[in-house]
C-alpha cells in the first residue's frame, strides 16, 4: 500500500470558541454505517436548513470572480507586482468575509457540512474556510472539543494525490509538529498533542474525519483541493521520519456508500485501451485539436447524424469586417489598443485564460489585429482545450461532460450551427431542442449577481447590451459538441457573446464558458433561458416541454 506523507505547519489558526461544535445528524445525503457517537449518527444536517447547496455554489462563484476582478488588476497595472505580496485570494476572502457572504460560520461541525457535496473541487485553501469545510487556514488537522476531549474534524491531506488513486479508500498521513516545515529551527520529535492528539481521540470515539485531498492534475494543471468525504481514523502508531525524528502516522479509512470520486473513474479509464461504453472514437472525425468521443453505458443507441462544422455557416450577405487593433508589443494600452478601449478600457481575460466577469458583450482580437497569436485577448477564437466528450444520460438523450477539472471562468466551447434570421428558424420548431436564440441569453445574470456590490469601484463601464437582433442559431444539421449541452435550471456554464471577426452586434458568437470550478465527469449544462408558455409552433398554438434536469431550482418545465 502506497503511503502519502504530509507535513503540516506547526502554527494553527483555531477558532476563538473551540468549545462549540454540532453533532451532524444523519437527516439526508448518502446513508452511511457510522458508529454511533453521543446522541446521533453522522452524514446529514438538520440544524441549519438555511444553507443549501445553492448558498455554497454562491459564495464560491462569488469568491472566483473577485478573485478574478483582482488579479486582473495587478496584471494590468504595471506596478503590479509591489501589490502581489498580498495575494489574490486573500483579498477576495476579505472581502467576501466583511460583506458577510462566508457561510456555515456558526458552530464546528462533526460529520458532512451542509451544502458541500463529495468530489468539491477547489483552486485555494481559503475556500475551505469560507464553506466551513475545513476552518484552519495554516494548520492540516481542525479539530473542536467535547466533553473536555479534542476530535479532529477535518484533514487537508496535500500530498501526491493523484499517485495513490489506486488506494484512495485508505489514507497514511503523517501528523503535524516538529518544527519539519522550519528553515530556522532543529527537527524534533512530533509530540502528541493538538491536532495529532485529536486524531488519536477519535480514532477511540469513531467519529467520522473529513477529509480533503490535494492533487496534481494528470493534465499538467495547478494542484486541485477535493473534498473526498468522510473517513474513520482506523489506528495510529509512531515512525522515523526523513529528518531522523519521529512522527505519528494514523490509519484513515473511507466510510462506504459513499460516491466515487470522479478523478478515480478518469484514471481507471484510462488504463484500459477500450472505454466502457465507447461507440464512436471523435464525434468531429479530427476536426477538433482533441477527439471528441461518444459514450453509452445505458443503451445501444449511437449519437445523431449531423454534419460536425468549427465555424459558423452566415447567411448570405457581407458581414462588418472587424477593423483590428494595431498592437504589436500586446494588448494592454487602454488608450490606444482599440479592443481594449472597445471592452471597456480593460481586457476581459486574465493572463491565464480566465474569463474575469460576465458582460453584455466581449471583444476578441481577431485575424484583423496586428497582435500576435499569443495575445491574451485571443480566448475562444482558438477552440476546445478540455478533454470533452458526450455521452449517454438516463433522461434526458445526450450530454457533454469533460475528462479534466475545470477551473472557474474557463472557455469550454462555442455554439456553433447556421445563423438563421428568425423568420426561417420559426419554421423549424420541430428541432427546438438544437436552436439557440441571440440577444436572450444575457437576461439571466443570477450567475454572477453580487459582484458590483461586494467590489463597485472595480465595475467596468457598461457596454451596450446585445438587442434581439432577429437571429437564431440552428444546430439540428450542422453543428458542433456544443449541440449535445443539456438545460439546468442551475447550470454550471454561462453563454457569453463574443466579437472578433466581424462587427455586426446582432448576431455575435455564443460562447460558453464555465461559471464555477467544475469536477471531471459532471454534466456540463447552460440555461437554454426559455419562457414559459412563450414557446409557439408553426400554426402558433403554445407548445410546452417538461425540464428534467433534476436540479432543486427546477421549474418541471422548459418552456
Amino acid at each position: 500500500m502506497g503511503q502519502l506523507v504530509v507535513f503540516e505547519k506547526d502554527s494553527l489558526d483555531l477558532n476563538e470558541n473551540i468549545e462549540d461544535f454540532q453533532v451532524v445528524p444523519k437527516s439526508h445525503g448518502f446513508n452511511v454505517n457510522v458508529p454511533p457517537f453521543g446522541h446521533g449518527n453522522f452524514g446529514g444536517h438538520e440544524n441549519d436548513s438555511t444553507v443549501t447547496r445553492n448558498k455554497v455554489r454562491e459564495t464560491l462563484r462569488l469568491f472566483q470572480v473577485v478573485s478574478r476582478k483582482i488579479l486582473q488588476q495587478v496584471e494590468g497595472n504595471s506596478k503590479g507586482r509591489a501589490n502581489n505580496s498580498k495575494r489574490v485570494d486573500l483579498q477576495a476572502s476579505k472581502i467576501l468575509k466583511e460583506k458577510g457572504k462566508y457561510v456555515n460560520t456558526g458552530k464546528q461541525i462533526l460529520g458532512s457540512v451542509p451544502g458541500v457535496e463529495v468530489g468539491d473541487e477547489f483552486q485555494y485553501r481559503v475556500e475551505l474556510n469560507m464553506i466551513g469545510l475545513h476552518r484552519q487556514s495554516q494548520s492540516g488537522i481542525d479539530y473542536l472539543k467535547h466533553n473536555g476531549k479534542i476530535l479532529a474534524t477535518s484533514i487537508v491531506a496535500s500530498g501526491g494525490y493523484a499517485d495513490d488513486l489506486d488506494n484512495s479508500n485508505v489514507l497514511i498521513y503523517t501528523g503535524q509538529g516538529g518544527n519539519v516545515m522550519s528553515s530556522d529551527k532543529e527537527p524534533e520529535d512530533q509530540k502528541l498533542e493538538r491536532g495529532n492528539l485529536a486524531l488519536k481521540n477519535s480514532s477511540e470515539e469513531k467519529n467520522p474525519v473529513r477529509v480533503i485531498r490535494g492533487y496534481g492534475s494528470m493534465d499538467g494543471r495547478p494542484k486541485t483541493l477535493v473534498y473526498d468525504g468522510l473517513y474513520l481514523v482506523e489506528s495510529y502508531w509512531q515512525d522515523m521520519g526523513p529528518h531522523g525524528k519521529l512522527v505519528y502516522k494514523f490509519r484513515l479509512r473511507r466510510i462506504p456508500g459513499q460516491p466515487e470520486l470522479a478523478l478515480k473513474e478518469v484514471k481507471k479509464s484510462k488504463k484500459f485501451k477500450t472505454r466502457e461504453g465507447l461507440c464512436v472514437d471523435d464525434i468531429s472525425h479530427g476536426k477538433e485539436r482533441i477527439p471528441v468521443c461518444a459514450v453509452n453505458t445505458v443503451d445501444d443507441e449511437k449519437p445523431p447524424s449531423f454534419k460536425y462544422i468549427t465555424s459558423m455557416i452566415y447567411p448570405d450577405g457581407n458581414l462588418t469586417r472587424h477593423e483590428g487593433c494595431d498592437c504589436t508589443n500586446g494588448c494592454s494600452d487602454s488608450n490606444k489598443c482599440s479592443c481594449v478601449v472597445e471592452n471597456g478600457g480593460e481586457i476581459p481575460f486574465n493572463h491565464n485564460g480566465a474569463i474575469v466577469e460576465a458582460k453584455p458583450l466581449v471583444y476578441e482580437c481577431g485575424p484583423s489585429c496586428k497582435c500576435p497569436s499569443t495575445c491574451h485577448n485571443r480566448v475562444s477564437q482558438l477552440g476546445i482545450k478540455f478533454q470533452l466528450e458526450i455521452f449517454k444520460t438516463s433522461t434526458r438523450g445526450w450530454g457533454v461532460r469533460s475528462l479534466n477539472s475545470i477551473p472557474s471562468g474557463s472557455f469550454i466551447c462555442e455554439y456553433i450551427g447556421e445563423l438563421l434570421e428568425d423568420k426561417e428558424a420559426e419554421q423549424r420548431t420541430s428541432n427546438d431542442e438544437y436552436l439557440f436564440d441571440i440577444g436572450n441569453n444575457f437576461t439571466n445574470s443570477t450567475l454572477w449577481d453580487g459582484l458590483s456590490t461586494l467590489m463597485p469601484d472595480a465595475q467596468s463601464s457598461s457596454l451596450e447590451v446585445v438587442k434581439d437582433g432577429g437571429f437564431t442559431i440552428d444546430a439540428a444539421e450542422y453543428g458542433n459538441v456544443g449541440r449535445f449541452i443539456n438545460h439546468s435550471c442551475s447550470p454550471n456554464l454561462y453563454a457569453q457573446n463574443v466579437l472578433y471577426d466581424h462587427d455586426d452586434k446582432g448576431m455575435p458568437h455564443i460562447m460558453l464558458f464555465a461559471a464555477e470550478n467544475i469536477p471531471p465527469l459532471q454534466e456540463l449544462t447552460y440555461d437554454y433561458n426559455y419562457k414559459i408558455d412563450q414557446v409557439f409552433d408553426s400554426d402558433g398554438n403554445i407548445k410546452r416541454k417538461d425540464c428534467y434536469c433534476g436540479s432543486v431550482e427546477c421549474t418541471g418545465r422548459m418552456y
